[in-house]
């Protein structure tokens, strides 16, 4: 069964782990069966690909998933990473840094 995430597409992570520790960028896919994300410009490999109708063959760059547990959010505040917590407002479950109290959720 998946695990509910805190990482939603198109949120601002830092990674804290790894080989690109520090880096940092927004989230372009969630995986939340293997709890895994891909990051925009983080865990880049070259893939020698084939030429097919409409794209041309060659060693490619791809950003390739990283494990949830890696990367955290960045506060909107200080652009530091914080966790995040939920809290209720006109109804709705918002997402809030727990660094600043800051809403994450547009």
């Amino acid at each position: 069964m998946a695990a509910k995430l805190k990482i939603k597409k198109g949120d601002n992570v830092v990674v804290i782990a790894g080989r690109d520790k520090g880096k940092s960028g927004s989230v372009l896919q969630v995986n939340p069966t293997e709890m895994r994300v891909v990051v925009q410009g983080v865990n880049v490999a070259k893939r020698h690909t084939k030429a097919r109708p409409g794209q041309p063959g060659g060693v490619v760059e791809k950003e390739l998933p990283i494990h949830v547990s890696n990367v955290a959010h960045i506060d909107p505040k200080d652009n530091k990473p914080t966790r995040v917590g939920y809290k209720i407002v006109d109804g709705r479950k918002l997402r809030v840094a727990a660094r600043s109290g800051e809403m994450i959720d547009r």
